[in-house]
C-alpha cells in the first residue's frame, strides 16, 4: 500500500491529530443513530484538518454513510476490522478506491465451528466485496444483501471477513465455546451478543491503521483511537490515546489509557472536543 501524502509536511505540522474513531457504540448508539453532538464535534475534527479515520467492523458499505456524515470528502477509512482498508475520494466514481484486502481461507475455521456450533448462522465476505450466508442471514454491518449458500459454498470462498452469530446461546456461553475450539490461523473477537468476526491471521484494526499511520507519516503520540468493544482492545493499546467508551467491556477499558462517558451520554463528543 504506497499513498502519496506530502509526508514531509504533514510532519512539520505537529498540531493534527491521526485520529480513529469506530462505529457501532462510538459514533453510533446500538440502533445505528449518530447524535447531533457526536455529528457536529466530529465534523469539526474534520474541519480543523485533523485526519479523522474510520475504523469498523463493519463491512465497505455500511461504512461509507458514516464517512458521509462525518463529512469527510478526502481520507482514508479501515472496514471489517482491518481486513479492508480504502481512500475516500469523492471525485472517484465510486467516492473511493480499495487499496489493500486481506484475505484468507475460510474453510478451517468454518468446519471446527459447524462442529461446535451445529445451531449458528455463518455470513462471509469475498474477496470482491460480496457476502455470502447460510439461512439468508442478514445484518446491517454488511452493507450488502447477503445471498444464500449452502454451507459448503462457504468453504470454497476466499475471505476478507467471516461472521458467525448463535441464537441459541448466551454471549458468555458462546464466548467459551469459541475458546474452546482453538481457532488457529486466523484473528477473532466475540462480540456484545453471541457474535464472532473472523479476519486474516494478524490483521485487526490495530494492524491496518498501523500500516497507514506509517504512509502518513504520523508519529504514534499524534495518534488517538476511541472505541468499545472487544475488536478494538488491539487499536486502543496501539494509540498514543486511547479512549475506551463508558459502557464498553472491562477488558476494553483496562486496554485504553482512558474513559469517557457511554455512547448515549455522548463520550465521543467529549474527547473530540478535547483535541479542538
Amino acid at each position: 500500500m504506497t499513498l502519496n501524502t506530502g509526508t514531509e509536511d504533514r510532519l512539520l505540522t505537529t498540531h493534527q491529530k491521526m485520529v480513529c474513531l469506530d462505529v457501532d457504540g462510538t459514533l453510533v448508539d446500538h440502533d445505528g443513530h449518530m447524535s447531533d453532538a457526536v455529528r457536529e464535534a466530529a465534523r469539526g475534527i474534520v474541519d480543523a484538518g485533523h485526519e479523522v479515520i474510520v475504523s469498523t467492523g463493519r463491512s465497505l458499505g455500511a461504512t461509507l454513510p458514516v464517512v458521509q456524515l462525518l463529512g469527510i470528502d478526502t481520507g482514508y477509512a479501515v472496514c471489517s476490522n482491518g481486513g479492508v482498508t480504502v481512500r475516500i475520494d469523492t471525485t472517484l466514481p465510486n467516492g473511493y478506491q480499495v487499496l489493500d484486502r486481506r484475505t484468507f481461507d475460510p474453510a478451517p475455521a468454518l468446519r471446527a465451528l459447524r462442529d461446535a456450533l451445529p445451531t449458528a448462522k455463518y455470513a462471509l465476505e469475498d474477496d470482491e466485496g460480496n457476502f455470502l450466508s447460510t439461512e439468508r442471514f442478514q445484518d446491517a454491518s454488511f452493507g450488502v444483501e447477503a445471498q444464500a449458500v449452502p454451507f459448503e459454498r462457504l468453504t470454497e470462498a476466499t475471505a476478507v471477513r467471516l461472521v458467525v452469530f448463535s441464537t441459541d446461546s448466551s454471549s458468555e456461553e458462546f464466548g467459551e465455546a469459541v475458546r474452546a475450539i482453538g481457532l488457529h490461523g486466523v484473528t477473532y473477537s466475540v462480540g456484545w451478543t453471541a457474535w464472532l468476526d473472523i479476519a486474516a491471521e494478524g490483521i485487526t484494526k490495530a494492524s491496518a491503521i498501523e500500516a497507514l499511520r506509517g504512509e502518513l507519516g504520523y508519529a504514534r503520540q499524534d495518534t488517538v483511537a476511541v472505541g468499545d468493544g472487544r475488536n478494538d482492545i488491539e487499536m486502543l493499546g496501539w494509540a498514543g490515546r486511547g479512549v475506551a467508551m463508558g459502557q464498553a467491556p472491562d477488558e476494553v477499558k483496562a486496554a485504553a489509557d482512558e474513559v469517557t462517558a457511554s455512547v448515549d451520554e455522548d463520550g465521543l463528543a467529549q474527547v473530540l472536543h478535547s483535541l479542538l
